[in-house]
C-alpha cells in the first residue's frame, strides 16, 4: 500500500474545509446568540404600550359636577380631592383628573400589530405616545356646610355670609 504524505494536496483540502466548516458553525453560534439577545429584549418591552392603551382611566362625567351637587356626587366623578380648605364655613376642595386618556381597545390593537410587524421595535415608539396621552386638569369646586356644591371652577372664594360685628 502507497503511504499518502501528511502535507499532500489532498489532506490540504480536507485541513482547509474543516477550517471553513468550523468558523462558519462559529459565526452561526454569533449569530443564534444576537437573536436570542433581540428576542429576549423585545419579550422584555413588548406589552407596554399595549398595556398603557388598556389600562387608562375613565372620562369623568363633568356633566355630574354643578351647582347643587352634593360632594359624593363630585367625588364618585373626580375621586377624593388633592387639597382641602376651609374659609369662612366653604369648604374649598381641589381637585386634579385627567381627560383623554380612556382605556382603548384600538390603540391597544394598533400597538400589539405594530410590535410583531416591527419585531418589537415599535415599543420604542409606543410606548413614550401611550406616555404622554391624556391631558391632566384642575378643578376647584366650593362646599357649603351641608357639602352641597355652591360654586364650581377656579375663581375665589365666596363672599362670607357672616355679618360683620358692629
Amino acid at each position: 500500500m502507497p503511504k499518502t504524505p501528511l502535507h499532500g494536496p489532498k489532506t490540504m483540502r480536507v485541513g482547509r474545509k474543516k477550517i471553513q466548516r468550523a468558523q462558519h458553525m462559529h459565526c452561526l453560534a454569533d449569530a443564534m446568540h444576537k437573536l436570542i439577545s433581540l428576542f429576549t429584549l423585545v419579550i422584555m418591552l413588548s406589552g407596554c404600550s399595549v398595556g398603557m392603551a388598556m389600562s387608562g382611566k375613565k372620562d369623568p362625567d363633568l356633566g355630574a359636577i354643578r351647582v347643587g351637587a352634593t360632594r359624593g356626587e363630585v367625588e364618585l366623578q373626580l375621586g377624593s380631592p388633592v387639597a382641602i380648605q376651609e374659609v369662612d364655613g366653604y369648604r374649598i376642595d381641589q381637585y386634579a383628573y385627567e381627560i383623554g386618556n380612556a382605556p382603548s381597545a384600538g390603540r391597544a390593537a394598533g400597538h400589539a400589530v405594530m410590535d410583531i410587524l416591527t419585531l418589537g421595535l415599535w415599543e420604542l415608539a409606543g410606548t413614550p405616545i401611550e406616555a404622554v396621552q391624556g391631558e391632566q386638569k384642575n378643578l376647584t369646586i366650593v362646599y357649603d356646610e351641608k357639602d352641597v356644591v355652591t360654586r364650581v371652577g377656579s375663581g375665589p372664594p365666596p363672599v362670607s355670609r357672616k355679618k360683620p360685628e358692629q
